[in-house]
């Protein structure tokens, strides 16, 4: 997991009342990876004192609403979506949502009920894709999945162009990209398909001849 990856997952549960640790300081290969090193970050709501795991498995902002604690993975790979074929080929991107890695948090959360996150760059954009890759996701053990596509527009419509988040390079630089208007309306995609029309230049005769005078 790149540092930016985890940057943005943590400012995302941030901004929705968790406090968040990274659950390891070194590096692990991944061969070598015990259940617990799979584990990127336990993000914990103090506000929120009863645990309520939604149905659904795809989540915004408003399903973390009764989410008090949970152990989350970040899985940042931005130049393909999960397919049901890529999840099933790919076991060990669960192994974080297994009994061993969550037992390994109690001496941190107690014996609090644990969700199970998994942040993902994109899934498919078909219906039937969508569902069966979703279907994997949840028969792993996993409670929530959390797009990036999601966690970046949200944190987007939260930023305050006046304000200046100098203690977060994250949230700088959407506030930076939101003040130069290169998120769409409400929508917030990322850099119009369609650039603005320019108005046609004035040559430099144009400029300089008189107006006509009707």
């Amino acid at each position: 997991m790149s540092a930016v990856n985890e940057q943005i997952a943590r400012e995302y549960f941030e901004s929705h009342g968790f406090f968040a640790r990274q659950a390891n300081k070194y590096i692990v290969m991944a061969r070598n990876k015990r259940p617990s090193e799979e584990i990127d970050l336990i993000i914990v709501k103090p506000a929120q004192t009863e645990q309520a795991v939604p149905a659904e498995i795809l989540w915004t902002g408003r399903q973390l609403a009764g989410i008090a604690c949970a152990v989350v993975s970040v899985r940042g790979w931005h130049s393909e979506r999960f397919t049901a074929q890529t999840l099933e080929l790919s076991p060990q991107l669960f192994r974080f949502a297994s009994a061993a890695a969550v037992d390994s948090v109690k001496p941190l959360v107690g014996d609090a009920p644990v969700a199970k996150i998994i942040c993902l760059p994109d899934l498919p954009s078909s219906p039937q894709p969508r569902k069966d890759a979703l279907e994997v996701i949840r028969a792993r053990g996993v409670d929530g999945v959390i797009l990036f596509p999601t966690m970046i527009r949200e944190l987007a419509v939260s930023i305050e162009i006046s304000n200046d988040y100098e203690k977060s390079d994250v949230l700088q630089l959407l506030r930076i990209v939101k003040n130069y208007d290169l998120f769409r309306d409400e929508q917030l995609d990322l850099f119009r398909k369609q650039p603005r029309k320019k108005k046609p230049q004035m040559t430099v005769d144009e400029r300089e001849s008189p107006a006509s005078d009707g």
